[in-house]
């Protein structure tokens, strides 16, 4: 059973175009415990939105969880980890934030109840409503 997820970075640190030519890439750099938890319960095939922080503020691609949790290489202390993902489609529309807050339907997802959360999960309900709203197949 596929598990969904939604992962932040800031455009400007690690953009969605730079996922899509890595390809496969290590999420790191997670330092806090509830994100690091949901990294730890990602398994292989699971799906994740990539969601542009800060600047932008929009989901706008799919990734798959290709390696599961193991320790994070930029972690100087402590158990953090890091899974890879593989870069899957851009959306045909990014979904903002302001989209997703004017949607009462979305009034239990992570990414507003817990709005500094790096990685969340996401419902299969709430998934399949973003990906239409984002004119992609899920």
């Amino acid at each position: 059973m596929t598990n969904y997820w939604l992962i932040k970075s800031e455009p400007d640190a690690f953009s969605w175009d730079e996922q899509v030519a890595h390809g496969v890439e290590p999420w790191t750099g997670v330092r806090n415990h509830t994100a690091k938890n949901n990294l730890k319960a990602m398994r292989l095939g699971d799906h994740a939105f990539f969601y542009h922080s800060n600047v932008g503020k929009q989901i706008v691609g799919m990734v798959e969880v290709v390696r599961e949790a193991y320790p994070d290489p930029t972690a100087t202390s402590g158990d953090w980890v890091c899974v890879d993902v593989k870069a899957l489609t851009p959306l045909a529309r990014p979904v903002t934030l302001a989209a997703i807050k004017a949607d009462p339907r979305f009034s239990e997802l992570a990414l507003l109840r817990q709005s500094r959360l790096s990685v969340s999960p996401v419902s299969a309900t709430h998934w399949a409503m973003l990906c239409e709203m984002g004119g992609v197949n899920g």
